[in-house]
């Protein structure tokens, strides 16, 4: 066998062994703890407490990722379209305005999939799915505005559109303990979405 086709073998069986090595890390603790046949009950956790704090995790893992993904729509949405826009950037004959487009664009697009990924998560939490649930509607309407802010076909109501839902979203983590700040994405990031 050759060294490259050991090498190139080696790397799925090392995953592998890895893959199962941490399966086992998270499997040990739990089968010590289980109680054997001693019928007494010490160190067995009961259903109704692995429920509580599985569900109280899932809370606030749902939180974290309403808050992050709501972070990058804000982010995004201020970033590339507010502030060129109030800059005049998006103006016929605007220095710069064809990349300022483009970036809108992608933003736009952007800021609607992660405000949609937000309201999924937002569901993970009963508080924030309450204070959510309104605004799917206004999530919605942003559906085709990146396309239009690319081509130069979107105007004060559009951009005034992201920023109120934006704004809504905002003030309904906030509501619900979930207190989301802007992340400004990159432009590779705007691009991948």
């Amino acid at each position: 066998m050759s060294v490259e086709a050991h090498t190139t073998a080696s790397g799925p069986i090392r995953r592998a062994v890895t893959v199962l090595l941490l399966i086992c890390a998270l499997l040990l603790p739990t089968a010590a703890c289980g109680g054997g046949d001693d019928n007494d009950g010490a160190g067995a956790a009961t259903p109704a407490a692995v429920e509580t704090t599985s569900s109280a995790q899932a809370r606030k893992f749902a939180k974290t990722r309403f808050v992050a993904n709501a972070g990058l729509a804000a982010g995004a949405t201020y970033q590339w379209i507010v502030k060129p826009y109030r800059a005049g950037k998006f103006k016929k004959d605007a220095s710069g305005r064809k990349y300022a487009l483009i970036k809108a664009g992608l933003a736009g697009a952007f800021a609607y999939n992660r405000l949609k990924a937000a309201a999924e998560n937002a569901k993970g939490d009963p508080l924030l799915a309450k204070a959510m649930g309104p605004l799917d509607a206004g999530i919605a309407s942003l559906k085709g505005i990146g396309a239009k802010l690319g081509k130069g076909e979107a105007g004060s109501a559009e951009v005034g559109m992201f920023e109120t839902v934006i704004n809504d979203v905002k003030g309904a983590g906030s509501g619900a303990g979930a207190v989301v700040k802007d992340k400004v994405p990159s432009v590779t990031q705007l691009s991948r979405s």
